[in-house]
C-alpha cells in the first residue's frame, strides 16, 4: 500500500541486535521475546535481527503469533508462553511451536492431538505471579511426572518474575523456590533440558536467575523494565515514532484550542497540528500533560488529543508546515523516551509500545 500520512514508526534493527549482544549473559541461551507484534516493532523484523544476534529461542504469547513467524520463515525455536487454546494443538505442533503446560486439561489435550510423538514440552511452574503455572510449586514434580507418563519430552521448566526490576527480596524468595522445583525433579529422575525464569528485570539484575536461558522481552527493544533499569548496560532504543506538522497559526493569549476547550492559551503562541491521535495509539491522557519534539525543542500537546491529530504549544518557535515531529525519539540533545510518555500519562512503557496501531507504518533501518 503506498503510504501518503506522514505518521510512522522507524525501527532500528541495529539496535536490537545490539540489545540481545549485551543482555545474552554468559554461558546462557537467549529467547527474543516478541509477543504483541514486537512490543509494537514489528515481530518478524525483530526475530530476524534478534536471531542474527545470538537469540537461539523466540518467545510469543499466541499460537497466532507463532503460526505468522513461520509463515515469514522464521525456523528458530517458538516457545508459546500460555498453554495452547483448545482446538489449536494439531495446528501448533504441526508448525513445530513448543508449547506450555501446566494443567491437567492442558496436558491431556496435547498428548491427544499428536499421540505417541514425544513432544517437547515446557512446564510453568507458579513461584508467586499467581497469573498461570502449576500451584503450589510442591505440585510441580507430580505433574512432570504426568508429562512423562503421557508420552511427552520434558525438554523445559519455568517460572516467570513478578518484580524483578525493583523487588530483590521478591525475587530472591521466587528463585529460591524455583530452584527447589529444579532439584526435586532432578531427584526424582526427571531431568528437563533447559530451565528458564529470568525476564528482562531478571537478565539485568539477577546473575543468579539465568539459569539455562534468559527471556528478555522488553529490554530487547532498548527500553528498560522500570525507568533507569538497564541504564548501565547502555540499551538502545530501537523505536522512534514520528509525524509531521501539517498546520501552523498563529493565536492570541486566550484563545482555547481543540476539543472541550480545556487548554487556554497563557500568551500569544504558534499553535501546529500534527497527524497523529489516538486511534493511533497516542493516549489521550497526553492531552496538555506531554511533550513533542520539534526542531529538536520540547513543545506541550495542548488540549485535548483527537482521533487522528493533537496540537502542540510551541510558543514563539514557529515551527514550519512538514517539520519532522517526535512522540517518542530523540532530536538533536533532547529525546523523550518511551518510560517519559509512560509516566506523563499513568501508565507504563509496554503499553505506550504496543498499543501504536496498525494503521502506522513500521519502517527499518540498520
Amino acid at each position: 500500500m503506498t503510504r501518503y500520512r506522514p505518521t510512522r514508526v522507524v525501527v532500528d534493527l541495529g539496535a536490537i541486535r545490539h540489545n540481545v549482544g549485551v543482555l545474552r549473559p554468559p554461558g546462557a541461551e537467549l529467547m527474543a521475546v516478541v509477543k504483541a507484534n514486537g512490543y509494537g516493532h514489528g515481530d518478524v523484523a525483530v526475530a530476524r535481527a534478534a536471531i542474527e544476534a545470538g537469540a537461539t529461542w523466540i518467545g510469543v504469547a499466541l499460537v497466532e503469533e507463532g503460526l505468522g513467524l513461520r509463515a515469514a520463515g522464521i525456523e528458530a525455536p517458538i516457545l508459546v508462553l500460555s498453554e495452547m487454546p483448545p482446538g489449536s494443538e494439531a495446528v501448533a505442533l504441526a508448525a513445530r511451536l513448543t508449547p506450555t503446560v501446566y494443567s491437567d486439561a492442558g496436558l491431556t489435550r496435547l498428548a491427544a492431538a499428536v499421540p505417541g510423538s514425544g513432544i517437547a514440552v515446557h512446564v510453568k511452574v507458579d513461584t508467586g505471579m499467581h497469573r498461570v503455572g502449576v500451584w503450589p510449586p510442591e505440585d510441580a514434580v507430580a505433574f512432570l511426572g504426568k508429562v512423562v507418563e503421557h508420552g511427552l519430552d520434558l525438554e523445559g521448566l519455568w517460572t516467570h518474575l513478578a518484580k524483578s526490576e525493583d523487588d530483590a527480596d521478591t525475587t530472591k524468595a521466587q528463585v529460591d523456590r524455583f530452584a527447589d522445583v529444579v532439584a526435586s525433579a532432578r531427584a526424582a529422575g526427571l531431568t528437563p533440558r533447559i530451565v528458564h525464569a529470568s525476564n528482562s528485570g531478571g537478565t539485568i539484575r539477577h546473575p543468579e536467575a539465568c539459569f539455562d536461558l534468559v527471556r528478555p522481552g522488553i529490554a530487547v527493544y532498548g527500553v528498560g523494565p522500570a525507568p533507569g533499569v538497564g541504564d548501565d548496560l547502555r540499551l538502545r532504543p530501537a523505536m522512534s515514532w514520528l509525524s509531521e506538522v501539517t498546520m501552523v497559526k498563529r493565536l492570541p493569549a486566550g484563545e482555547r484550542v481543540s476539543y472541550g476547550h480545556r487548554y487556554e492559551l497563557a500568551r500569544d503562541a504558534w499553535i501546529a497540528t500534527v497527524a497523529v491521535g489516538y486511534a493511533d495509539g497516542y493516549p489521550r491522557a497526553a492531552s496538555s500533560r506531554a511533550d513533542v519534539l520539534i526542531a529538536g525543542h520540547r513543545c506541550r500537546v495542548a488540549g485535548s488529543v483527537t482521533m487522528d491529530q493533537l496540537l502542540v504549544d510551541c510558543g514563539d518557535l514557529r515551527p514550519e508546515v512538514g517539520d519532522e515531529t517526535a512522540l517518542v525519539g530523540r532530536q538533536g540533545d533532547e529525546e523523550i523516551g518511551a518510560w517519559e510518555l509512560a509516566e506523563r500519562t499513568d501508565t507504563i512503557a509496554y503499553e505506550v509500545l504496543a498499543r501504536i496501531g496498525e494503521r502506522v507504518p513500521r519502517e527499518y533501518v540498520g
